[in-house]
């Protein structure tokens, strides 16, 4: 119930954009939804601290299985976070430093730290 003359303020958004956000609020979610996962945040920590690895490599620093590091492998490709380059039989994966970049500047936006003064 609308409080007593208050004003309606139409959203022009259509029903996708209702559904979904802004693009902004959908790439933020995409990105934090792949690192929400303690074994990616580590597999993340470990491509900014080595540069790249293979898979194998990976799983010998990850306690888990290498089917589970290859499931949190591509949930981190996808959101694009790292990328992966076949070489040879194998994949050798890095980090996208950008992503951080890119997310650490949606948060700030989204929390409205930008153009704010902490105290």
């Amino acid at each position: 119930m609308a409080h007593p003359g208050a004003r309606t303020i139409p959203l022009r958004l259509t029903s996708e954009r209702r559904r979904r956000g802004s693009r902004e609020d959908v790439e933020v979610a995409r990105l934090a939804k792949a690192i929400a996962h303690p074994a990616r945040v580590a597999i993340l920590r470990l491509l900014l601290t080595r540069g790249e690895c293979i898979c194998g490599d990976i799983v010998e620093r990850v306690p888990l299985a290498q089917a589970t590091v290859s499931q949190h492998l591509k949930v981190l490709k996808d959101a694009g976070w790292i990328q992966g380059e076949i070489d040879g039989p194998r994949v050798c994966y890095c980090a996208r430093p950008e992503a951080g970049k890119r997310f650490m500047a949606l948060l700030k936006a989204l929390t409205g730290i930008e153009g704010r003064s902490e105290s």
